[in-house]
């Protein structure tokens, strides 16, 4: 199941990739960039709950341990990937990259990711696999 993991982490990446592009392009004109990437959380958390209700009967979680082991997965992907692209990448601060997970200043992609921790487990519950 790990590979197959990773498999749909990919698929969540690249998708979330293309809904950055998306969001910079489209919405960061008509409210900002702050504003964009808080409404992006929630965009970007369809977009991981529909990956996870689609692959995961070809995941396969024999239990809720599993599916949550899963979720965790694609978090610590999601966090290194996010840590990479900001800081190697964009050579984006500190700073910067920590307002998006400050709830006290606004930044909501911590919740984002228990969405994304939880979306195997929710996904593997909703049919009945778990």
């Amino acid at each position: 199941m790990p590979l197959r993991a990773v498999a749909l982490w990919l698929v969540i990446i690249a998708l979330e990739t293309l809904h950055g592009i998306a969001r910079v392009a489209l919405l960061e004109p008509l409210v900002g960039d702050f504003r964009a990437r808080q409404l992006a959380v929630f965009t970007g958390s369809l977009l991981i709950l529909t990956v996870a209700w689609f692959g995961v009967r070809w995941l396969r979680p024999a239990s809720t341990r599993q599916a949550l082991a899963v979720g965790a997965q694609w978090v610590a992907l999601t966090i290194a990937f996010e840590l990479a692209l900001g800081r190697l990448v964009m050579q984006l601060p500190w700073e910067r990259l920590a307002q998006d997970y400050d709830l006290s200043r606004g930044g909501l992609l911590g919740l984002g990711l228990v969405v994304m921790l939880l979306a195997p487990w929710f996904a593997a519950r909703r049919q009945r696999m778990v």
